[in-house]
């Protein structure tokens, strides 16, 4: 039974393209988005909706409260978990979303980094709260001027994870995800590279062998700028801003990810009184745009084999490599 990946940046058409799929050969869809995962923030993640979810199986989705710091390891074992689940039903695999870290941890291999001690991670984010993010990102400069260049000035968490890698292992964390890899237990999906380990490790997971149609999404830029721009209108005419607002009351830590949900930040900052909602409309449009790039960027770089294609044609493109 092959499984089917469904990746491209934010509003592409993923979740479209899943659910047609879904329903046209029975199967079941399991989220590959990291910002889906969390069970408080449906609508500013475009996550799908009850009467979507209610027409196929869905797997992933909201299920991990907006406090944890949900990891992509776990995300790989709970994978692993919901494709043998799927199998074992008969139903093929459907994984959809935009977090290439999942797919390509899930087809080549996780990075086995060591455990990192928890008095340095807690001096890390000690640090995080008390310096700001400049000064870390200028500390990671210097230690690991590689991982450096990758990340944005101002992400606190990678920033800060880099950091605590380096230090606990004398190695760039560019390196670990470069040299270091262990394949997730019980994937069941051949790797897309020939190096690549055999995606399997004895832990047990009942994952019968699948090949899998990988395919990305392309959307011309200014059309996909559109799409972007038109959802999160449509997102704050669907309640966003109450969403957010009740984020807001739980006073969470801001380093966590679930708090950095493209939009998240820019509405907060409106709830607080800073900017006006324009503004912050505005603002959250532009990163989400600017991390569309990004998402096409590392793609083509980190996964070159997977077929990139038009959503008009995608159909047709699974289809195909299908038999059907």
């Amino acid at each position: 039974m092959r499984a089917v990946l469904i990746a491209g940046p934010t509003a592409s058409g993923k979740s479209a393209l899943a659910l047609s799929l879904a329903e046209e050969l029975g199967g079941t869809i399991i989220n590959a988005d990291s910002m889906q995962v969390y069970r408080d923030l449906r609508i500013i993640t475009a996550r799908p909706t009850p009467e979507e979810e209610a027409r196929v199986p869905h797997r992933l989705f909201g299920h991990v409260d907006a406090a944890e710091s949900y990891s992509t390891g776990r995300w790989c074992v709970e994978a692993c978990a919901a494709l043998a689940e799927a199998q074992s039903a008969g139903r093929p695999p459907i994984l959809a979303g935009g977090t290439g870290l999942y797919f390509k941890a899930l087809t080549q291999g996780l990075a086995a980094i060591p455990p990192i001690p928890a008095d340095l991670r807690e001096r890390i984010r000690a640090r995080l709260a008390a310096e700001g993010v400049g000064a870390l990102y200028s500390e990671l400069k210097a230690r690991d001027p590689e991982m450096a260049k990758r990340l944005a000035p101002g992400d606190r968490t990678r920033i800060a994870r880099a950091l605590e890698v380096v230090i606990a292992t004398g190695r760039s964390l560019a390196v670990w995800h470069r040299d270091g890899t262990r394949a997730p237990a019980g994937a069941g999906l051949k790797p897309a590279r020939a190096h690549a380990r055999t995606m399997h490790d004895g832990a047990g997971l009942p994952c019968a062998p699948v090949d899998a149609v990988r395919i990305f999404l392309c959307v011309e830029r200014e059309a996909l700028y559109a799409r972007i721009d038109a959802r999160f209108e449509r997102m704050l005419g669907s309640g966003a801003l109450t969403e957010v607002a009740k984020l807001r009351g739980r006073q969470l830590d801001g380093a966590l990810p679930a708090m950095k949900a493209h939009g998240v930040p820019w509405l907060m900052r409106h709830l607080a009184g800073e900017i006006d909602l324009a503004s912050a409309v505005e603002g959250a449009k532009r990163d989400t745009r600017r991390y569309s790039k990004r998402q096409v960027t590392w793609f083509r770089h980190q996964l070159p084999a997977w077929s990139f294609v038009a959503p008009e044609r995608a159909l047709a493109v699974v289809r195909a490599a299908l038999g059907r």
